[in-house]
Parts: structure tokens; C-alpha cells; sequence
């Protein structure tokens, strides 16, 4: 499994613009902290896109390759910004 590439953000950018409403320090494109620290970052393999979301003790895996589990790997991250 790879870091996404510039063409694999390309399909996740309604994704990505909900992300930058929230309270979240793009650092480069599709990277993104919260409170100076690794928050959130996504990868590409053959089975489609995943996102790493910081959990409790690690990064957490959520897959957001349909629209569907955008909403829902969205609707996650806003919990954990609260």
C-alpha cells in the first residue's frame, strides 16, 4: 500500500474540501494535523483509497474509496475533532 498520489487525491476532493472546514492543518496536500500533531493521511492499493485517521493509541484504517464510506469516514472524523 502506497501514500495516495496527486491523481488519487484528485478523486477524493469533495472529501478533502470537507476536511479543510474543520478545525485541521493541511500540511501538504491530502496530510493533514491537528494540534501540531499527525492526524489523518490517505493511501491507494489495487482494492481502492483507505485513510489513516489517528485514534487512541495509533492510526486507525477506514476505507473511502465510494461515496458512501466518505460520508461515513467523514462523519467519524468530525467525532474525533469534537
Amino acid at each position: 500500500m502506497r501514500h495516495a498520489r496527486p491523481e488519487d487525491l484528485d478523486r477524493l476532493d469533495g472529501l478533502l474540501t470537507a476536511l479543510r472546514a474543520l478545525e485541521l492543518a493541511e500540511r501538504s496536500r491530502g496530510v493533514f494535523y491537528r494540534r501540531s500533531r499527525a492526524f489523518l493521511h490517505f493511501h491507494e492499493d489495487a482494492g481502492g483509497l483507505f485513510a489513516d485517521v489517528r485514534g487512541d493509541a495509533d492510526f486507525d484504517r477506514f476505507e473511502v474509496t465510494t461515496a458512501a464510506q466518505r460520508r461515513a469516514f467523514l462523519a467519524e472524523v468530525r467525532r474525533r475533532c469534537a
